[in-house]
């Protein structure tokens, strides 16, 4: 017998299983991890917007019905909302943040390094992609960043698959336009950090 679908898993957890969701958690919890990370370029970050996302899917696991038989597109549609929501929040209290004392406590950890690397990497890779409209920038994240298919990042956007088709060629479009600037070309395998260190 083989390993049950998202589908069936979701099933179960909406009857209770915290197993079944614990399941979908490890299946999809680093997918979710490293597209929050790709929007935000930031690890810490990343890992609360994650835990939302997750904490948002128990929460509505009695009123959702996956569409298919994969929770990825869903829980991909839920993290975009979160960052949007977050974004909201930052614009709301920058400027009470900014007045705070920075206290930056210094990390030994033999991976520190990397994860500034990686931090400073997809800082530059989003100071480029946000120069795209915030639409395209989801689908391009979507697809081009998570493998999505268009029909899949149609239903985690709620958005017609010829709309999605449509924008992520204007986004492909952009980003060879805007890649040359300041010498750098930005080309599509620059969009991608690959994995994260799972935390």
């Amino acid at each position: 017998m083989g390993e049950p679908t998202d589908a069936e898993l979701w099933q179960r957890a909406a009857s209770g299983d915290s197993g079944a969701f614990g399941t979908l958690f490890e299946r999809h919890g680093r997918l979710v991890y490293n597209f929050c990370f790709r929007r935000t370029a930031d690890w810490a970050q990343a890992e609360e917007l994650a835990s939302v996302v997750f904490l948002e899917a128990w929460r509505r696991r009695n009123e959702v019905r996956l569409a298919g038989s994969s929770a990825a597109p869903w829980l991909l549609g839920v993290a975009t909302n979160v960052l949007r929501n977050a974004r909201r929040a930052q614009r709301r209290h920058r400027a009470a943040l900014e007045r705070l004392p920075r206290e930056h406590e210094p990390d030994f950890s033999s991976d520190v390094d990397e994860r500034l690397d990686d931090e400073r990497q997809m800082t530059a890779i989003l100071r480029v992609v946000g120069k795209l409209p915030r639409t395209d920038q989801e689908i391009l994240a979507l697809c081009a960043w998570e493998g999505l298919s268009y029909e899949e990042a149609a239903l985690a956007l709620g958005t017609p698959v010829g709309t999605v088709r449509s924008r992520l060629s204007r986004a492909r479009g952009r980003l060879r336009e805007l890649g040359g600037d300041g010498g750098h070309e930005m080309s599509e395998p620059d969009l991608s950090i690959q994995e994260t260190q799972a935390t």
